[in-house]
């Protein structure tokens, strides 16, 4: 449907495009963008992600900028300039920059031609991810009302699609295109083991290539990997807790096949453009069918034949049936959250509008007796509400200012010959360094000076603590952006109707997760397609559903075993042919016998399918 849309987008209409995971959402809006004259304004949520499509292009020669709520003010104002009077084709910006006064400045001389609202379920309250500041996208058609808008997303239900339409205030002559959810080569199943673990090691030494195995925790990832690792199985593991230079590494290893499993936090792979992963295998429980279809989309992006593996108990179930409570807590506990937080910011009643802060979660909960489920949940329903608004990479950077005068240095390097190296490489490096607050490059610096970067950081604190520099470390803390003022205690409101409609949606989506775990009868595909309204869905024959269905569960023993397997060597050694013409080698009540060993030869890699469905005789052992 690529074509199509861009079509539609050329001819400025305001389009919807819903295509799966690995679906090629980026093109529908950077070719026409690159067919306009003047810019591409890309609305995303993620830094991470801005940050990878902003390095492909300009990996191939096309200049973009980024955008995002983790940069000083300085930057943002030079980024913004570049934009405006620069050549440059795509500025990727997060949704919380839009009403900045600095944004709106210089939205004009910018002249956007089309705006692209990547993950444009995010705009939903009634979604699996809302996200508040989308809200704030349709206010740009003020400013720019013929600039045609693109919204673009993997898993959206009907009723989160036309909620996409209404929010971002489309025009009449708007196309949506769905394209099916149909993945032919991706076989899901649900497996309910006696162990985990021991089911995990068997399916990743049965399933070779690239994998990526999803945790409910990050101490979770962490033990999994260690476990994997222990058997031989190159493993590592990625949460959102790590810094982001040891994320891009992990990610950079894992994407060239340096690390064969990814073990992560579902913080893991959104915007990874790598095909050749066989198999996604759920450790634990998603939360709705559109993380699940999502996350599960991540494998077989080249149409080789790879597999969704869900492993799931008893437990899982449960601990989902509880979830909606503990997500959505009842309103007076929300109020007593939010007395919580603003006491431990210290913002009196009144005010704090427009007032940052880095945040120590852990700190906080520990101080008001949250735990850290509550803390995040809590927080969570204030961001939703539109109280407050969330910086996941909050990732201040280091900056530093000389505190004594340059006569004194020459006293201070004479009593601290250990420091010298680094009070001249920081006096070469920064200019103006003893007037202004310098942002530090400190890899950059530690190089230079000869250090590695975990020495120049304890030199440049022992300088601090001597009162030679005022050193301000980077602080990769989430942050917390207050959108209102403090409510007196008396006052405090929100729109609980909404709230509790919010909750009931994620409760139904809950549930229908639990029902495609439960379904033992109908086809995945079908059952995730039926949920996305996808009118076109087929039985996709390769889930473990379609499977038994094939085979009626027939019992076989060792003779039946080897009579089919002789008979499919014979006519698949040096031949392909599709499963319908094998089996009508077999009379139809034998049908059930043959699906069952060519599901096994399958698995054994014995034979293989081709993308056309054909099979093929490949070993023999």
């Amino acid at each position: 449907m690529q074509e199509a849309i861009i079509r539609a987008v050329l001819a400025q209409k305001d389009v919807l495009a819903v295509l799966p995971t690995g679906g090629g959402k980026s093109i529908c809006f950077q070719v026409p963008a690159l067919m306009m004259d003047g810019i591409c304004l890309v609305i995303s949520p993620l830094i991470a992600l801005m940050k990878d499509q902003v390095e492909n292009l300009k990996q191939r020669g096309i200049l973009a900028l980024s955008i995002h709520s983790g940069m000083p003010f300085h930057e943002v104002r030079k980024t913004l300039q570049n934009a405006a009077f620069g050549n440059y084709k795509f500025l990727y910006v997060s949704p919380e920059r839009l009403e900045t006064k600095l944004f709106l400045e210089y939205l004009p001389a910018i002249k956007p031609c089309l705006i692209a609202v990547d993950e444009s379920h995010c705009i939903s309250q009634w979604g699996y991810d809302f996200r508040p500041p989308y809200l704030r996208i349709a206010d740009l058609r003020e400013y720019l009302p013929s600039v045609p808008v693109i919204a673009l997303t993997a898993s959206a239900t009907q009723a989160v699609q036309d909620d996409i339409c209404l929010k971002l205030q489309f025009r009449e002559n708007q196309e949506c295109y769905r394209q099916s959810f149909n993945r032919p080569n991706l076989s899901y199943h649900v497996i309910d083991p006696v162990s985990k673990q021991t089911k995990l090691l068997e399916l990743l030494n049965k399933i070779k290539g690239s994998s990526i195995v999803y945790c409910k925790s990050r101490k979770q990832t962490v033990h999994i990997a260690q476990l994997l690792q222990m058997h031989g199985i190159s493993a590592d593991h990625y949460h959102a807790g790590l810094d982001p230079q040891t994320r891009a590494n992990k990610q950079e290893a894992w994407k060239n096949n340096q690390v064969r499993v990814m073990v992560s936090t579902n913080a893991f792979g959104m915007g990874i453009d790598k095909p050749d992963v066989r198999s996604v295998i759920h450790y634990a429980l998603p939360d709705c069918l559109e993380n699940y279809y999502q996350e599960a989309g991540r494998a077989g992006r080249d149409g080789k034949k790879s597999y969704a593996i869900l492993l799931t108990d008893g437990n899982d179930i449960k601990d989902l049936e509880a979830k909606p409570d503990i997500r959505y807590p009842d309103p007076e506990t929300i109020k007593k959250f939010y007395l919580s937080l603003m006491n431990h910011l210290q913002v009196p009643a009144g005010i704090g509008e427009g007032q940052s802060f880095s945040f120590d979660i852990q700190a906080f909960s520990e101080a008001f007796s949250w735990t850290s489920q509550q803390a995040h949940h809590g927080l969570q329903a204030l961001a939703q509400e539109g109280l407050i608004s969330l910086n996941d990479a909050y990732a201040q950077p280091a900056r530093l200012v000389f505190s004594c005068s340059r006569s004194d240095l020459f006293t201070l390097e004479d009593m601290y010959p250990d420091l010298e190296p680094v009070i001249k490489g920081l006096l070469r490096s920064y200019e103006g360094i003893f007037d202004y607050p310098a942002i530090l490059q400190e890899k950059k610096l530690a190089r230079f000076i000869g250090v590695t970067p975990e020495e120049l950081q304890t030199k440049l604190k022992k300088l601090h603590q001597l009162g030679i520099v005022s050193y301000q470390p980077q602080n990769n803390e989430p942050g917390i952006f207050l959108l209102q003022n403090r409510m007196y205690e008396s006052a405090f409101r929100m729109d609980y109707a909404a709230y509790l409609e919010r909750k009931k949606k994620f409760t139904e989506r809950a549930r229908q997760m639990i029902l495609y775990v439960q379904n033992k009868t109908e086809c995945r595909a079908m059952f995730i397609a039926r949920y996305f309204t996808d009118p076109d869905a087929v039985p996709c024959g390769v889930c473990d559903n379609c499977l038994a269905a094939k085979t009626g569960q027939t019992k076989l023993n060792d003779t039946d075993v080897a009579e089919i397997r002789e008979i499919l060597k014979k006519a698949l050694t040096g031949k392909r042919l599709p499963a319908k013409e094998l089996l009508a080698l077999w009379d139809e009540d034998q049908h059930g016998k043959a699906w069952k060993v060519i599901e096994y030869l399958l698995t054994e890699e014995i034979i293989v399918a081709g993308q056309d469905g054909c099979l093929q005789w490949v070993k023999d052992r």
